[in-house]
């Protein structure tokens, strides 16, 4: 909560998390839109492996916030942790920025990326809830505007990089394209941390109660010590693809026993609620295997078998750089967002709105059309190659599943388990989010191309042939949920008989 009363007001506050939450995005998305090219193009890995070390990372993105919060709630601080973690970020590009060809040099940075992320994802959202909690009307825009922070972000990002990679490549040579390109991403993160600094005081009342104490040198001795020591074991388990899917399992292992113990030891009355959380957990971790493909199959399929071009009606009007695709996402996220929150409302004025468990159903089936498409406009590709537009309307149906799954996981969490319980329970969300993302990666490796391969009529057939599987999957998914509803259904009604519901939590993904 608020620490005392607000000198400033609530508008300049967040504007300052705002703007470094949307620096950041900058930093990580134009990271990542390049991170699976790069592995293959210059350090010379191959797709299958390439893809798996990235998959490894991302998993580990997503389980160090966890830790972060912790950190943030009762070690050094919301702000400071929060701070700390935009710095690590900016280090980790920089060490990317250097022009080496070491896979070592690789692991190592993206290592430093995943601790920096871990400090500053979870702290950057709870400033936001300080500073309005307790105003329920202005936290629901609050949160819809800082989600557009991270598109907005992502979006400029996505676009800029692999402009940057190709200008700079091509008059000053691939190796310096490449570091350039990744440097924008610490220069975008630097900018965020210097605009930080004229604006901290708008944040100075807003924080955990360890904002408001001294730093303490053991405690900063021992975070610095166990960060580095995190940076070389995340560093180990990228470079031995062994030991990432060790860890990936048994951490699969462990949340489905901590699961099973809480059910089990719970009362009577919050076992419904836990069931139902466990349900649509499982249910999230199938969609992340989808949302994997992005930064992976899908941004190997423009790279070979996409019509760079967008034409309409014969008339040319402008080219792609493959990379750039992912950004779709992002767009057709800003477009429909305001169109379902619209919907929402209207349902929910005349009380209609659709269960999580429904809309979780409804995403299965937008998922599952969105990689029929791409199936769908391989029927018309010419010499292997399928139109621009075909990834447009892939990435939009795929984009509305992700606002249906994705943009609800917290808010299961919040709903169904019990507020003892809610903050171990978002971490447990995290890590799962984690486990599917490296999943993700070892589907995507289902369209490896042979070496002997290199016609883009015989690469669209193998990537088609996993999107259709894909699409089948998701078709089956999607039944499942269908037919799990009036469980659904009765497990929420049994938890509704015992719990006051509580308002809706808003999610963004990492």
């Amino acid at each position: 909560m608020a620490i005392q009363n607000p000198p400033v007001s609530q508008t300049r506050s967040f504007s300052t998390v705002f703007l470094i939450e949307m620096w950041e995005r900058f930093g990580f998305y134009g990271m990542q839109v390049l991170m699976v090219t790069y592995m293959m193009k210059k350090l010379g890995f191959v797709d299958t492996k390439a893809n798996l070390v990235w998959g490894a990372a991302a998993a580990l993105i997503y389980a160090t916030p966890a830790i972060g919060g912790w950190v943030g709630d009762k070690l050094i601080g919301t702000r400071r942790t929060m701070v700390t973690g935009a710095v690590v970020l900016a280090l980790g590009y920089m060490m990317l920025w250097i022009p080496s060809d070491n896979p070592t040099l690789l692991y190592c940075a993206l290592g430093v990326i995943i601790v920096g992320n871990g400090f500053f994802k979870p702290n950057a959202g709870n400033l936001v809830r300080k500073i309005y909690e307790g105003d329920d009307v202005r936290i629901d825009s609050a949160f819809t505007i800082y989600y557009m922070a991270v598109n907005v972000g992502s979006m400029v990002s996505m676009t800029a990089t692999p402009w940057i990679r190709d200008y700079v490549g091509a008059h000053y040579g691939d190796a310096m394209g490449w570091h350039t390109a990744f440097g924008a991403c610490a220069v975008g993160l630097a900018l965020g941390l210097a605009n930080y600094s004229l604006m901290h005081r708008t944040l100075a009342h807003i924080g955990s109660p360890a904002d408001e104490q001294p730093l303490r040198m053991n405690r900063v001795l021992a975070l610095f010590g166990a960060s580095l020591v995190l940076v070389f074991v995340s560093a180990f388990i990228l470079q031995s693809l062994l030991a990432a899917k060790i860890c990936v399992y048994l951490a699969g292992i462990v949340i489905l026993g901590i699961f099973v113990h809480l059910i089990r030891n719970a009362e009577q009355s919050e076992r419904a609620g836990l069931i139902a959380a466990l349900v649509l957990t499982v249910q999230t971790i199938f969609f992340f295997i989808f949302y994997a493909q992005m930064a992976t199959s899908l941004n190997l399929f423009a790279q070979k078998n996409v019509n760079l071009s967008f034409d309409v009606f014969g008339q040319h009007l402008f080219n792609w750089i493959p990379e750039q695709y992912q950004n779709l996402n992002a767009i057709w996220i800003v477009l429909l967002s305001p169109v379902l929150v619209a919907i929402y409302n209207s349902l929910g004025r005349v009380g209609k709105d659709p269960s999580v468990a429904a809309k979780f159903a409804l995403g299965f089936a937008a998922v599952a059309l969105g990689f029929f498409m791409y199936g769908f406009g391989a029927l018309s590709a010419v010499d292997g190659q399928v139109s621009s537009w075909t990834m447009v309307w892939g990435y939009g149906l795929y984009s509305l599943g992700e606002l249906l799954v994705s943009g609800l996981g917290l808010a299961m969490i919040a709903r169904y388990v019990p507020a003892r319980m809610g903050g171990f329970m978002m971490g447990a969300y995290y890590v799962a989010v984690g486990i599917s993302q490296y999943l993700g990666s070892v589907v995507a490796n289902f369209a490896a191309m042979p070496e002997n391969i290199t016609s883009p009529v015989e690469s669209l057939n193998i990537y088609v042939s996993l999107f259709n599987k894909l699409g089948f999957v998701g078709v089956g998914c999607t039944v499942i949920a269908v037919a799990m509803l009036p469980l659904m259904n009765r497990l929420s009604r049994s938890h509704a008989e015992v719990h006051t519901p509580l308002p809706a939590v808003h999610s963004e993904e990492v």
